[in-house]
């Protein structure tokens, strides 16, 4: 039995509801398989490129930063620009995942390069995104072996490369992309969205940062064209 079948018949037992049938099931086949769209921000409706400029204005409406780069081939030094900027340390924990192999980081020797999944003594990380959210500012991450969760909140710093033809308008879009990609029965395990750095003003109404997850984002837009 697929694991989606099981939930549902593990909460119908659970109120002591025997299965769905006929019309009732095909109803609840039809709205679970149709994916309709909540409501979408007005704001999102605009142009590709304005999209663009929505997630950079409102990421660094939550604290994080944003350089814009020309291509992948910038990324190495867009980090080490970032890293000296803030004084940070030059070994950086790199996800293991293919659309980072080919970034030319011969031309910053001074970057120690190491790839795998965060360890606790890991200052910085950098990563791939799977999408970004032009309504919110928000990072969509997909999990797997090769882009391992650890590396979105075990480093303090977290700098993520993202294509600017990966920033959709809103959410939905977001989940639309991910069944698109991944299938809808076979999405990752674990898919985060970040908002920001870390943070919680939980004591006094004090913000303070860092206190789940990174205290610094760093976002590497690299301006591919239009979206894909």
């Amino acid at each position: 039995m697929p694991s989606r079948d099981r939930i549902f018949s593990r909460i119908r037992h659970n109120l002591g509801r025997g299965p769905l049938e006929g019309e009732a099931a095909q109803a609840l086949k039809a709205r679970i398989e149709g994916h309709a769209p909540n409501i979408v921000p007005k704001r999102t409706n605009i142009p590709h490129k304005e999209q663009v400029d929505l997630f950079q204005a409102k990421a660094e409406a939550l604290a994080a930063t944003v350089a814009r780069i020309s291509s992948f081939d910038d990324v190495p030094e867009a980090l080490r620009d970032y890293l000296t900027a803030h004084n940070l340390a030059t070994r950086i924990k790199m996800s293991p995942d293919k659309s980072l192999d080919s970034l030319p980081f011969d031309k910053t020797p001074m970057l120690e390069i190491k790839r795998g999944a965060a360890a606790p003594e890991d200052e910085v990380s950098l990563t791939p995104a799977f999408a970004g959210i032009a309504e919110t500012g928000t990072l969509c991450m997909a999990s797997s072996p090769e882009t391992p969760s650890t590396l979105n909140f075990l480093p303090e710093n977290h700098v993520v490369v993202i294509k600017a033809s990966q920033i959709t308008g809103t959410l939905e879009d977001s989940w639309e992309r991910l069944r698109k990609t991944y299938g809808a029965g076979n999405l990752p395990r674990t898919v985060n969205f970040i908002s920001g750095p870390s943070r919680t003003a939980d004591i006094e109404q004090t913000l303070i940062m860092g206190a789940h997850g990174p205290r610094r984002l760093h976002i590497l837009i690299v301006d591919d064209g239009p979206q894909d």
